[in-house]
């Protein structure tokens, strides 16, 4: 059985959330004032998040990220990432902030974790200190360099541009890449901030990112899958290391999504920017068989939308902010 939209796309990758809560308050992610994390009854317990899984991986889902928040906040989980290895997902992988990410690296390695992501959006501690209001970055370089010197490597480093905020260290994010041999990618800023500060003159463009970056360091793409959401490069002179550019805003890929995502509270959402959650909890709960869910999530991801319509008038962000949806 496979999964597929009225538009004709397969669905084959799952963003899992597990938790919203997280130890960064990344201005570009979440408010710098306190917030009410849901209670504990309302997020999907393990067995229930289990249950979803074998579900999903049953729909023909291939590609399972794990999520949050922090999904490395949450105890367990690479307990549940063992779980998702032993169902047999070809395609594992998790995105974190990385403060937890050295003495958890080991671990996540041996439950079968196969990629990761990990968040630095800044080089300066200054400023990686003001953009997460943490002082974890030694911490998260720490964690880089665990995954660098793991079966995980190379890392997927993103990087979140905004205008008059990071946008200067474009070059020295390239140069990173070179040097440690990651994979850089660099991410659009997109309006899913909690403080709503987000426009479009904050967007850095990835036409602009690509231009200095091969004005520096030449650069050739590398085939790609349609749809994967990065455009990935690597440096024509040799050096290690890669870019890739996610342009969400202002080349959006939707024409080509596989993706669909549920929330650490149960909700099934079919686009980044939908303006619905699909109550899967609620069914869970209330005695749905496995078959109930199935007819319920086809009906669902048959409605998925076209595009996420970020560049249309009227456009309108969604009510959830991105730590509560899962990156």
């Amino acid at each position: 059985m496979t999964l597929h939209d009225s538009f004709g796309r397969q669905i084959t990758d799952l963003r899992m959330s597990v938790t919203d809560r997280c130890n960064f308050r990344c201005v570009y992610c979440r408010s710098a004032d306190p917030e009410n994390y849901r209670d504990h009854d309302e997020i999907l317990s393990w067995l229930e998040l289990d249950r979803l899984a074998k579900i999903f991986l049953g729909l023909g889902i291939r590609k399972i990220r794990v999520t949050g928040g922090e999904p490395l906040v949450r105890e367990g989980v690479e307990e549940f990432i063992s779980r998702l290895h032993a169902l047999g997902f070809p395609d594992l992988s998790m995105t974190t902030n990385g403060h937890l990410l050295a003495e958890r690296c080991d671990r996540l390695l041996a439950a079968g974790l196969r990629r990761i992501n990990i968040s630095l959006d800044s080089l300066d501690p200054a400023k990686f200190e003001r953009i997460t209001r943490t002082q974890s970055f030694s911490k998260v370089m720490h964690g880089i360099d665990a995954v660098q010197n793991s079966r995980l490597a190379p890392a997927k480093v993103n990087a979140v541009l905004v205008r008059g905020l990071n946008d200067d260290e474009v070059e020295a994010f390239a140069q990173f890449a070179r040097i440690r041999g990651v994979i850089m990618r660099f991410i659009e800023f997109m309006p899913l901030d909690a403080d709503r500060h987000w426009s479009r003159e904050l967007v850095v463009p990835a036409a602009e990112v690509y231009e200095r970056i091969h004005a520096r360091w030449p650069l050739v793409q590398i085939p790609h899958e349609r749809s994967e959401t990065a455009r990935k490069y690597r440096f024509a002179d040799g050096a290690p290391g890669e870019i890739g550019l996610i342009a969400s805003v202002t080349q959006p890929f939707c024409g080509f999504c596989s993706r669909i995502r549920v929330t650490a509270d149960g909700k099934l959402r079919t686009c980044l920017f939908s303006k619905e959650d699909h109550d899967l909890r609620f069914l869970l709960r209330d005695g749905a068989s496995d078959n109930d869910l199935v007819t319920y999530i086809r009906s669902v991801v048959n409605e998925k939308e076209e595009g996420h319509r970020i560049n249309e008038p009227g456009f309108v962000p969604p009510s959830r902010t991105m730590v509560f949806i899962g990156g």
